[in-house]
């Protein structure tokens, strides 16, 4: 199960350093102001769409476990990316140093087309220029054209109609330039049927859940020393903090059960990067008095957040202490998720 965590969230990490690797870093050619405003356009629909899909999937029913019964599930959750998403206005973003021939762009989670850009600064009073592709999206590489995430959980009833919910996954590297991995999500489900009186002799269940889920991701950047922007020592680093509040119900019968649930989902996520960007400008003049270069500031942090109203409708096949579920929450990025699971008492 640990492998197939890595695969899903390796979908997102990898395709988001691979765009990096190919050449995204060299918008750092750009003022830091403008560089700044760049990347948070491009990265924000897959930032936001990761928050979405780690918040869903958190149940397939509201009733709980007996004290000490458990089900260990496992699925695979998928952010939709909203058509409105998939360009950034480059205008609309006041850029001092960067124009474009184009009026829109991909963000990560767009089209594969790349945007040709040209930044005009100045370096020791001289005017320069360099050009630079802004990078497409990877939306033909994402699955149903969705922004993943894992769903391995274990959860396990308590007293008192309590059950408690783990996601876990220890540091662990992936890929091959150093990049590692850690993931810890909590839960806890109350369920409160009989605070409805005769309800609790129904197949109807209704129980309150709160959820936390933190992921750390960190990917190198390949070593370049020739071209418009040269990288020594590079190092990206993603953080996700996700949470999700509800109010859930769910008819349960011998073999299917109907569930839905209404709440809020909350999150934010950073992006940072580190190392050392040196970029080659051309300054007009003749050889050998054609190039110069300058240190480039890196943004210190990008910051992303999404929150909103969630509704979810979903169904689960019972196949004795096998079961198999799938929903759907109406979102800001609209979320499936689907997965099977065993469950004991």
């Amino acid at each position: 199960m640990k492998k197939y965590i890595l695969i899903l969230i390796s979908i997102f990490t990898l395709s988001f350093n691979t765009n990096a690797q190919e050449g995204f870093e060299a918008i750092l050619l750009a003022d830091a102001s403008d560089s700044q405003k760049l990347m948070e356009a491009y990265f924000a629909p897959g930032m936001e769409g990761f928050i979405n899909a780690m918040n869903n999937g958190w149940y397939h029913t509201a009733k709980v476990h007996k004290t000490f019964g458990f089900d260990l599930a496992i699925g695979l959750s998928g952010a939709a990316i909203p058509t409105e998403k998939e360009l950034f206005n480059i205008s609309a973003l006041g850029l001092t140093s960067v124009t474009s021939s184009s009026t829109t762009a991909s963000t990560f989670a767009g089209p594969s087309g790349t945007t040709s850009m040209t930044v005009n600064t100045t370096i020791n009073g001289n005017n320069v220029s360099a050009n630079f592709d802004s990078p497409g999206g990877i939306l033909s590489d994402l699955p149903a054209k969705a922004v993943p995430a894992p769903i391995v959980q274990l959860s396990v009833g308590l007293p008192f109609k309590l059950e408690g919910m783990l996601r876990f996954v220890p540091e662990t590297n992936i890929g091959e330039d150093d990049g590692s991995v850690k993931m810890l999500g909590v839960g806890l489900k109350k369920e409160i049927t009989n605070w409805f009186g005769p309800l609790d002799k129904t197949p109807l269940h209704i129980s309150l859940l709160a959820a936390y889920t933190t992921m750390d991701v960190n990917y190198g950047i390949a070593d370049q020393s020739s071209g418009e922007i040269q990288v020594q020592n590079a190092l990206t680093e993603f953080n996700l903090k996700a949470y999700t509040v509800q109010a859930i119900a769910s008819l349960n019968f011998p073999i299917i059960n109907i569930y839905g649930g209404f709440g809020y989902n909350s999150g934010n996520a950073s992006y940072a990067m580190s190392g050392t960007f040196t970029g080659v400008y051309d300054t007009g003049f003749p050889a050998p008095n054609d190039k110069v270069t300058k240190n480039l500031s890196v943004p210190s942090n990008l910051d992303f957040e999404s929150s909103g109203v969630t509704t979810t409708l979903g169904a689960r096949l019972s196949l004795g202490f096998f079961k198999i579920f799938g929903s759907y929450a109406f979102q800001e990025y609209n979320t499936f998720s689907a997965g099977v699971a065993i469950s004991i008492r």
